[in-house]
């Protein structure tokens, strides 16, 4: 086994939890027959092979996969001198699952395996559950608006894997993870969640290509009576909140279905329904869902504040097809409209306009997949939420949110309050809130405190 030495020092931020290695922070590499290299030796190291990892003063760190290719030399997966078989996937994929024991999983879908904060680094594993939109399936409009209704008319569920292969480490063990999967969710016993009816990949993140690797996407296999090898179904309706979602599974953002926002859409919608309730004139609310995707804000708020009438803005026309599909599944249509338009330009015009609204929420992409983004990227989500404040009325809400993995809590904040000077509102705080507890968080890892969601009301 190799081993990787850290320069003096390197080794603090490790101790504290993250678990990566890059190229430059590393002394020399030592091989397993006691030959020394500088760091230049890493170029000695095999793409997925394992290696240890010390400090300078000989204190092991953990064991780690290697990547001489990516700036990410080595991620840490274990404290200890842990081998890694299908064994060891099946035991983390396990303790994975355990930790989202909150959730009905065989109700609701969850992210099962959140890469390093599950100790796998670079292998993400979402499961939807549902039903498969077919032609012999109820009528978007007739579907039951109901999870024991759906089931007694169309029988159990089925659920579907969506996996990301990010890293080499995790690609040169793909037969294994597969099978390890299978196992694991086939058990027969409490802890085995049932066979997928398939397993799609969707590993087409930008992570993947600095890892040096293809993009690779598509079904991988099906099980049971549908063993063949035609595509899986590209649309699944499942279950969020008591609310119905179209997922699409091989065309769809992400993985298909944002799964990390499930509490904040719940979240937004109640704040809102209150907000509606404590009017004291009777009318409408005046709502909009910028960057609103398929309605996860939407769909909820529609549902809970019946007085509101929603504008949902994106710049997918897909994706507001979905939308659309979405509102009819869940049957009010009647209270979303939708519009197709870049959220920047949108904003100037509504302000141009001087248009005003009750709430607004702003679900933008990241705008920051780097560090070396995090200027420009601050400075358009300034720009945002700096015209949403001038739009909404005293007393309205914003519910803004980042995914951008670069940017932290407190920045995040510092922008939300130069905004509102420059707008010149005054906000109060109302909640503060991050990703859904099945994407955990690994302290000392902030890239996995990823998302951002801060709900504000506007006093002045």
């Amino acid at each position: 086994m190799k081993r990787i030495i850290l320069k003096h020092g390197e080794e603090r931020r490790i101790l504290g939890g993250h678990p990566w290695v890059y190229d430059n922070e590393i002394e020399r590499i030592v091989s397993s027959s006691g030959r020394t290299a500088g760091a230049g030796g890493v170029a000695s190291l095999k793409p997925g092979e394992l290696a240890d990892v010390e400090s300078e003063g000989k204190t092991y760190l953990g064991r780690a996969f290697v990547n001489p290719a990516s700036k990410i030399v080595a991620r840490l997966y274990s404290p200890s001198k842990e081998g890694v078989d299908k064994g060891f996937f099946k035991r983390r994929i396990r303790e994975a699952i355990s930790r989202r024991a909150a959730y009905d999983l065989r109700r609701e879908s969850a992210r099962l395996v959140f890469a390093e904060a599950d100790q796998l680094p670079g292998l993400i594993v979402d499961r939807f559950v549902g039903w498969p939109v077919q032609t012999d399936l109820a009528p978007l409009a007739d579907f039951p608006h109901n999870f024991d209704e759906a089931e007694a008319r169309f029988g159990p569920p089925l659920s579907w894997l969506v996996i990301q292969i990010l890293t080499v480490g995790m690609e040169t063990r793909r037969d294994m993870i597969l099978e390890a999967l299978e196992e694991t969710l086939g058990a027969r016993s409490d802890d085995g969640l049932g066979l997928p009816a398939a397993i799609i990949e969707r590993s087409n993140a930008r992570a993947r290509e600095l890892e040096g690797l293809p993009v690779a996407e598509g079904l991988i296999k099906r099980f049971g009576a549908a063993e063949t090898p035609d595509s899986a179904p590209d649309s699944v309706v499942i279950f969020e909140n008591g609310l119905l979602f179209l997922a699409h599974l091989e065309s769809g953002q992400k993985t298909g279905h944002y799964l990390d926002q499930k509490e904040n859409h719940l979240h937004a919608a109640r704040l809102i329904a209150s907000l509606g309730n404590s009017l004291r004139e009777e009318r409408q609310l005046i709502v909009l869902d910028a960057c609103s995707y398929t309605g996860g804000f939407a769909i909820h708020i529609a549902h809970m504040a019946q007085t509101a009438q929603t504008l949902a803005v994106d710049s997918s026309r897909d994706a507001l097809e979905t939308l659309k599909q979405n509102a009819l599944l869940n049957g009010v249509e009647a209270r979303i409209s939708v519009e197709e338009a870049d959220i920047f330009e949108f904003l100037r015009g509504q302000e141009r306009a001087r248009t005003r609204f009750d709430a607004i929420i702003l679900d933008p992409p990241a705008f920051a997949k780097s560090h070396t983004q995090l200027k420009d990227a601050l400075r358009g989500y300034k720009e945002i939420n700096l015209r949403a404040l001038k739009l909404l009325n005293k007393g309205g809400i914003l519910v803004s949110c980042s995914c951008s993995q670069a940017i932290d809590e407190s920045g995040f904040k510092r922008m939300i309050r130069d905004a509102a000077i420059d707008a010149e509102r005054r906000l109060l705080q109302l909640d503060f809130r991050l990703q859904s507890p099945d994407h955990p968080i690994l302290v000392g890892y902030d890239e996995s405190c990823y998302l951002k969601c801060g709900f504000y009301q506007v006093l002045v």
